[in-house]
């Protein structure tokens, strides 16, 4: 009874299990490139025999909330390596929708993250309050669960620690797309005290050109006069005078 692997000193990760010490016989391991032998964590996919057909409720719960920390692992770090693109794009470019794409990204894959990490540890809850099979501590005897020590190790408290630096990350993502919005808006607005003088003045020449070349275009009419010619009287006046200041009919006395 004694040879089960969960009698042995071992470490546990998202997909393997590793014995530091010595091995169990029963399972078959392999050696892990830091000279560990480990066993890979089964989460049956694809399952061949339809071997969780004999699980319990609790041990499907499990098996799915684990199945989904895997999936949202993934998309965190897919995320991540779009995001290093955007970003090299949006310092080159001094852009700040790029830069704003980037601090979503991150954003995204620090939320994806954080939620992976919440199902690890209901993966865990499940694994000791709940019945979910006998390598877990719900069906341990009590010799095994006195003598059982659990800590967390170093790579729990980073997968943490990345969790809060992609928040902070995000954060300094929008206030930099901010500060490069803020810088070409007063470049924009200092062009334009430029532009306005500039524009003023082309219109004013713009205006005297027209002016001159009116000139050129209208053409003048000679006024219209009267001439005598040799041996003919000359025309009668229009109107002949006198003329009188005020009105055309001459002075009125009353």
């Amino acid at each position: 009874m004694n040879s089960k692997y969960y009698y042995f000193t071992r470490t546990k990760g998202l997909f393997r299990i590793c014995y530091p010490k010595e091995r169990p016989p029963t399972v078959e391991t392999y050696l892990s490139p830091v000279e560990t032998h480990c066993h890979n964590i089964d989460y049956f996919i694809p399952d061949v025999d339809n071997q969780t057909k004999l699980l319990s409720e609790d041990a499907m719960t499990r098996l799915h909330m684990g199945r989904s920390m895997i999936a949202l692992f993934i998309v965190a770090f897919l995320m991540v390596f779009v995001a290093f693109w955007t970003g090299v794009a949006g310092c080159w470019r001094r852009s700040p929708g790029n830069i704003t794409s980037t601090a979503i990204l991150i954003l995204l894959a620090c939320l994806l993250s954080a939620g992976a990490m919440g199902l690890w540890h209901g993966v865990e809850y499940y694994e000791k309050e709940k019945v979910v099979g006998e390598e877990f501590y719900q069906q341990w005897n009590n010799v095994l669960r006195s003598e059982t020590h659990i800590w967390y190790d170093w790579s729990y408290i980073l997968a943490w620690i990345s969790v809060a630096f992609s928040l902070a990350s995000s954060t300094l993502f929008f206030s930099a797309a901010n500060c490069l919005r803020s810088e070409k808006d007063s470049e924009k607005a200092n062009n334009v005290q430029y532009i306005m003088p500039a524009a003023i003045c082309l219109r004013g020449e713009r205006e005297k050109e027209e002016a001159m070349n009116m000139q050129y275009l209208m053409p003048v009419y000679p006024q219209k006069q009267q001439y005598a010619y040799p041996g003919y009287p000359a025309p009668p006046a229009a109107y002949p005078g006198p003329y009188y200041h005020g009105s055309q009919y001459g002075p009125y006395n009353y």
